[in-house]
């Protein structure tokens, strides 16, 4: 069976991209059903074709791809999904991007730059989404640059619980690695009912065009540290900051983050570094060389799929999170 159905023969299919589909087969066996089969196919330049194997028609469209390498193809695909059910007479289609692309070029920083995540939602609005659904965004606002309701889901819950259960609360401090995810810092800090400290980097006078005397507000000595980010994708951020806390006397740094992009020399720094273990979601694909002992990832299917079906059934998806 590869779809469901509710009251008045509403009927939920599940698509998948090609870039991460074991988290889609994930899901879709939380909700029960299958990935609806798809035939895809790259053309000698490139260009991308997509068909469904069975009847569209009418059906509650969920469109799964998470943006990851290569990026922009991966985007292009969900896109052309998209447009594909549309033209299929899909009755809703909700566009699922667990790890949502351009989320970092969210507003103007100079003159003459681009707002690349407004283009990213104008696109699949404009190829025929009805609805977004994304797994910590890198801002919120992102909520507000497409035109028709977003879910925005929140991993928080899944790896804070395990964090919590690793690490012994009476000694831990939540850490941001620096002063633009002190918001998500703070709810994780609730949330295990711990002290927040914040990785600040300066730049040193003395020197320029270098940051980076990094301060630690906060008391880390002896503590062990749980170093919070959206998303790691060099690492670049997250070793510095753990080397300022040892510096500073903590006894043991953990890190954990939604997506694991790990570009580049990511897994290098984070296995070579004094991060005792990194945790992630598998909001993204980690290929085999990528993985490493000290990484742990969790499923996040449970999420989506419980979210899909609020979605579906027109429950609450806030609910999930209050």
């Amino acid at each position: 069976m590869t779809g469901m159905k509710a009251a008045g023969q509403k009927k939920l299919m599940l698509f998948s991209g090609r870039t991460h589909p074991d988290l889609a087969a994930e899901v879709a066996a939380e909700l029960g059903i299958e990935v609806v089969p798809t035939r895809f196919q790259d053309f000698a330049n490139g260009e991308i074709f997509v068909r469904y194997l069975e009847s569209v028609r009418g059906c509650d469209a969920f469109v799964i791809q998470s943006h990851s390498d290569p990026i922009n193809k991966s985007i292009m695909e969900q896109l052309i999904m998209v447009d594909a059910l549309k033209r299929a007479s899909a009755k809703r289609i909700t566009v699922v991007t667990p790890f949502f692309g351009y989320a970092r070029q969210d507003k103007k920083h100079r003159g003459r730059e681009p707002i690349s995540a407004r283009l990213i939602t104008d696109l699949f609005k404009a190829a025929g989404a009805d609805r977004l659904m994304a797994v910590d965004l890198h801002t919120d606002q992102i909520q507000g640059f497409f035109d028709g309701p977003v879910d925005h889901l929140f991993a928080l819950p899944l790896l804070a619980d395990y964090v919590a259960d690793s690490v012994d609360l009476g000694n831990a401090t939540v850490v941001s690695p620096d002063s633009g995810r002190v918001r998500t810092a703070d709810r994780w800090a609730d949330r295990l009912g711990t002290p927040l400290a914040i990785v600040h980097k300066r730049r040193d006078p003395d020197v320029a065009n270098e940051v980076r005397v990094h301060e630690v507000v906060g008391e880390v000595r002896g503590r062990t540290c749980i170093l919070v980010d959206d998303m790691i994708d060099t690492a670049g951020t997250i070793v510095k900051a753990a080397d300022a806390l040892f510096e500073q006397g903590a006894a043991k740094v953990i890190a954990a983050a939604t997506h694991g992009v790990l570009s580049g020399p990511a897994v290098d720094r984070l296995r070579d570094s004094r991060i005792s273990e990194v945790v992630i979601t598998n909001s993204l694909p980690i290929p085999k060389d990528h993985q490493f002992d000290k990484l742990t990832q969790l499923s996040i299917a449970p999420l989506v799929a419980r979210a899909i079906n609020e979605v579906f059934s027109d429950g609450s998806v806030t609910s999930l999170f209050e």
